[in-house]
């Protein structure tokens, strides 16, 4: 099979996947559009957002902690924009498009080191994206593939719940140190505090499987995720997330996106009929020579570094 073919049957198994994630099943595609910041381009929204916070005081809890309780949605382009690719992407038959997500460096592009760099750009010609085979997105990535998703608040966690049905998170909110280094999950081992009405979660533990994107983005078992969620208004959340990991990229970047509330007040989360694995697709995969990706350990990837200088 040549290139064209594998990369083709690559990028549509991609493609796909993302399709299957943002496009939500009915009621909840519309959001509350009125907002102290209506940009959703994230470089101009996380200026807003920035500022915007400093003058709003949220709903709060019996706690006194902000209430982030609600069904959210990415709105407009950011449905399929992270996910497709974290950097600034045009319309094509494949991608929706979007600006980029990351906000820092101030470039927006992600800095990965050359090797990796080199590295992920042969990922969609050799392997599959985890979400064709029905896998967990890993974090950031679990939060900016599109649909609603709902919070659930109280005082002890943070319950992200997805239509994915499986692709939930349980966050405990007492900045619980993570288990040990043997233990790797596909959404790691999070955990939260308060810093003022900022909502901090720290994830680590993860099995390094996921991409952060369908360009391939990787990183490894050593990743370390700080996310950052804050209310701008009533019905808009501020969703930032800091990746570090110097076994891949040249220093920490970060990303954002905005959440806009679901106007569709009693909305009740379908259930995706998505089963791990998901065999029917994974044969038309392996028919077309791809693979699974297989991850790029920690070692692995302090090897190429070597090799690469």
């Amino acid at each position: 099979m040549n290139e064209l073919c594998v990369t083709g049957t690559a990028a549509f198994l991609a493609v796909s996947a993302g399709s299957m994630l943002w496009a939500s099943p009915s009621a909840a595609q519309g959001w509350v559009e009125e907002s102290a910041c209506p940009g959703n381009a994230p470089a101009v929204f996380h200026d807003c957002a920035l500022e915007a916070a400093q003058a709003f005081d949220p709903l709060r809890t019996a706690e006194g902690r902000p209430n982030l309780e609600g069904t959210w949605i990415l709105p407009g382009g950011q449905i399929g924009g992270a996910l497709e690719d974290l950097e600034e992407h045009p319309q094509t038959l494949d991608d929706l498009g979007a600006p980029t997500a990351v906000v820092d460096p101030p470039d927006g592009k992600v800095p990965m080191q050359a090797w990796a760099d080199a590295r992920r750009r042969e990922h969609p010609q050799r392997h599959f994206h985890h979400n064709a085979a029905c896998l967990l997105s890993g974090v950031p990535n679990t939060m900016y593939h599109g649909g609603p998703r709902q919070f659930l608040q109280t005082p002890d966690y943070l319950v992200i719940l997805t239509y994915n049905s499986h692709a939930y998170r349980i966050i405990p909110l007492d900045d619980r140190p993570p288990p040990g280094e043997k233990i790797r999950l596909w959404n790691g081992a999070s955990s939260g505090h308060w810093e003022g009405n900022t909502l901090v979660i720290e994830t680590t533990n993860q099995n390094g499987l996921p991409w952060l994107d369908q360009r391939g983005r990787f990183y490894t078992e050593e990743a370390r995720v700080v996310e950052r969620l804050w209310l701008v208004d009533h019905n808009t959340l501020h969703y930032q997330a800091t990746l570090e990991d110097p076994n891949v990229f040249t220093q920490p970047f970060t990303i954002a996106v905005p959440y806009r509330r679901s106007t569709e007040e009693r909305y009740e989360l379908e259930e995706l009929a998505c089963y791990e694995n998901n065999e029917a697709l994974m044969a038309v995969s392996r028919a077309a020579g791809i693979a699974i990706f297989p991850g790029i350990s920690a070692a692995e990837a302090r090897e190429a570094q070597r090799a690469d200088r």
